[in-house]
């Protein structure tokens, strides 16, 4: 990966419907050369995909809390029992005093109980740490 596809990578990371020839004069390439860029980049595993970005206040999504899950074994195999709680938006097998950190949104704190709650019916959680957000300063993407 050379400068080109970083400043490739930060202009999709800013705005992924910009055309390829918008991209291209951004860089000083063709469209064409700047489409087999992309794709090789996708090809490569380095753009996993392309999305867009959801306000969760807008969409009945404005309660985010992050919850360390303690358990009494390994939780490393639980991604498919963690990822059918929708409310779950990650899930790190983490190392410290906790076994596992969720990022979860919902719509109300009554709906994080009943997240919380089902975490509880994952085989081997033995307790959960919620911290509530009040406000987000800033997100960043992936710098590459």
């Amino acid at each position: 990966m050379d400068d080109t596809d970083r400043r490739l990578l930060a202009l999709l990371q800013e705005d992924a419907t910009r055309s390829y020839a918008a991209l291209g004069q951004a860089v000083g390439l063709s469209a064409a050369a700047t489409h087999e860029r992309v794709r090789k980049l996708r090809e490569q595993g380095v753009i996993r995909r392309t999305a867009a970005e959801v306000d969760p206040a807008a969409v009945g999504k404005g309660v985010l809390a992050f919850v360390l899950v303690d358990a009494t074994s390994w939780m490393g195999d639980s991604g498919a029992e963690l990822a059918a709680l929708p409310e779950i938006e990650e899930a790190h097998v983490v190392a410290g005093s906790a076994s596992v950190l969720v990022k979860v949104r919902t719509s109300t704190t009554e709906r994080l109980q009943d997240v919380l709650r089902g975490l509880y019916g994952i085989d081997g959680v033995s307790g959960t740490r919620a911290t509530v957000v009040l406000d987000t300063l800033f997100e960043r993407p992936v710098t590459p």
